[in-house]
């Protein structure tokens, strides 16, 4: 199930949003990247519609998924 990112609380998101940026490891590339203008580069995307939050209820969690990696 998707959760709007505006009815998370604004620490509950942040929190959410480190956690995704801590895990997820990603590479940027020849640039390097702070962890707070990944932090940043995440909400943009939620707020952009790009990324979603998203909850299970099978395994009782949430995490953060790009909207196109969703199956329709």
């Amino acid at each position: 199930m998707m959760v709007p990112w505006q009815s998370v609380p604004a620490e509950t998101l942040t929190n959410l949003i480190e956690h995704f940026v801590l895990r997820e490891g990603t590479d940027y590339g020849e640039q390097e990247v702070s962890f707070a203008e990944k932090v940043e580069q995440v909400r943009e995307q939620l707020k952009s519609g790009d990324a979603v939050i998203v909850y299970s209820e099978l395994h009782e969690t949430v995490d953060i998924r790009r909207q196109r990696d969703l199956r329709p």
